[in-house]
């Protein structure tokens, strides 16, 4: 199994910490950036939680169907 696979089938079982990682580090960079690149932050963090969602429907779901989480910034 290659180390694509195995980061694949860990976003299958873990999809809602790797979507909440993403949206913490954004929010980090953004609060040491003064929100100078918040909409850069923001195209980012979308993105890579599409990522997710296509690791999720490629084949190993482990998540929770349905449980996207398209909206961020819930503190900021």
């Amino acid at each position: 199994m290659s180390i694509v696979d195995k980061v694949k089938q860990m976003l299958g079982q873990h999809s809602d910490k790797a979507r909440e990682g993403v949206e913490k580090t954004g929010d980090k960079i953004d609060e040491r950036t003064g929100g100078k690149y918040s909409d850069k932050i923001d195209k980012a963090q979308d993105k890579a939680g599409e990522q997710i969602d296509r690791s999720v429907e490629g084949g190993q779901q482990g998540g929770q169907p349905g449980g996207e989480q398209r909206g961020h910034h819930e503190g900021g």
